[in-house]
């Protein structure tokens, strides 16, 4: 298949206003191209949401952190510009039986490595395999890592050699609240690639939200290029109809959704289009000091059957993300509870209480998300791609074509634009 005539005079029409759209907006924007990106809500972002209370809590929708050594990040995005203010590495980690113990990366903390080796996470050739394994994903590129063959992260982990007690005690509660997926069915070569980001760069949040990630984006673009509460109805070759009736021409359509809308929007095509979902609830409250004693890490529960899951407090990272002398805390919680709102809120008092003291009975709740599509699902096995052009002048992007990251979508808005400007 060919691109689109670069001559016609329409635009190439793209719609959604997430990452993935955004950035295939953006390169092809640099190239001269004439874009016109759809978006059926009210702002740009996708998933990549911020909302502020008339307190001015900023709350976003799901706990959600940017890794900066992310690729495609540092292709595109003006960290400067973005404040960006990054969490400590490493983690406080709650075990079965209430004590803490706390875990710091000696890559980045050098003088926190006697804690490391002598935190009770796991054995010593525990932790001798971590330092084997931070060699290791050294060594590889992060696209040598994802092309890697995979099976499942437990079975990875339990083949490489490390105990059940550092299996449930750091890898569940860490990288289980990474992939929404405490059982860590997630494929292992994208476990190491995000492993690896983890070790080479910083854990971060912009100064006021993350939704000033995309908002950065759109903001390159020129003035009317994004249009809000725009519903698209259907696509017939390169023409768009909307909600409204109107029917837009284009040189070239990129479906730029999440898999569930774009099976919606492209019925015809047999390509495969993931509609399995990992979820999440978060759960935002307010505190009148600091829980985490302003220590910049984030809280992990081993405990198995807990409902917070992970514990932070972006306020003590990015002081605007709360209003002066207030804590914004932030609790997740994955997959479903056959629970009210108003339940799951008191059922969390009564566990943040066992962990933070008398005071947390008395935080005031601030909202709770429930976020059912939160990232896709990745299986072991999984193709490393899937096809990105379906005709002559129809593509799409997300990060469902590939694996569930912010890189994942902007590497394939990116990978669209390429084949556009071919």
């Amino acid at each position: 298949m060919t691109a689109p005539d670069s001559t016609s005079a329409s635009p190439i029409i793209i719609i959604g206003a997430g990452m993935a759209g955004l950035t295939c907006a953006n390169y092809l924007h640099r190239a001269g191209r004439p874009v016109l990106v759809l978006e059926a809500d009210d702002a740009v972002g996708g998933r990549v949401r911020t909302d502020v209370t008339p307190e001015g809590f900023r709350l976003d929708r799901g706990f959600q952190v940017l890794l900066t050594k992310y690729p495609e990040v540092q292709r595109l995005l003006d960290y400067g510009a973005l404040g960006l203010r990054a969490f400590k590495s490493g983690a406080v980690i709650r075990l079965e039986n209430g004590r803490e113990t706390t875990l710091q990366n000696p890559l980045q903390q050098p003088l926190a490595a006697f804690t490391a080796l002598t935190a009770p996470i796991g054995t010593l050739p525990d932790k001798l395999r971590i330092l084997s394994f931070v060699q290791h994903v050294q060594r590889h590129t992060s696209a040598e890592l994802l092309a890697k063959p995979s099976t499942d992260t437990l079975s990875f982990l339990r083949s490489y050699g490390w105990s059940e007690r550092i299996i449930n005690r750091f890898f569940r509660p860490f990288f289980g609240g990474v992939f929404l997926d405490r059982d860590l069915t997630t494929a292992s070569n994208f476990f190491e690639f995000v492993f690896q980001q983890f070790v080479q760069g910083e854990a971060a949040v912009p100064a006021r939200g993350m939704q000033q990630i995309p908002e950065q984006l759109a903001a390159r673009l020129p003035a009317g290029t994004v249009r809000l509460n725009t519903r698209v109805d259907s696509i017939d070759g390169q023409s768009v109809r909307l909600q409204s009736g109107e029917t837009l021409a284009a040189a070239a359509v990129v479906v730029a959704v999440d898999g569930e809308a774009a099976a919606r929007l492209l019925p015809t095509f047999r390509q495969p289009i993931s509609t399995a979902w990992r979820r999440t609830t978060c759960t935002y409250f307010a505190a009148d000091k600091s829980p985490g004693r302003a220590d910049k890490l984030l809280r992990l529960n081993a405990g198995a059957g807990s409902l917070a899951h992970n514990v932070a407090f972006p306020s003590d990272v990015a002081p605007d993300y709360a209003p002066a002398g207030r804590t914004l805390v932030s609790v997740s919680t994955h997959g479903t509870q056959a629970l009210t709102e108003e339940q799951l809120t008191e059922h969390l008092r009564a566990e943040l209480t066992a962990w933070f003291g008398a005071e947390a009975a008395y935080w005031q709740h601030l909202r709770t998300y429930h976020i059912a599509h939160a990232l896709p699902a990745y299986p072991a096995g999984q193709p490393a791609r899937q096809l990105l052009q379906l005709a002559p002048a129809l593509f799409r992007c997300g990060d469902y074509t590939a694996y569930p990251s912010l890189n994942a979508a902007m590497a394939s808005g990116r990978e669209v634009a390429e084949l556009l400007l071919r």
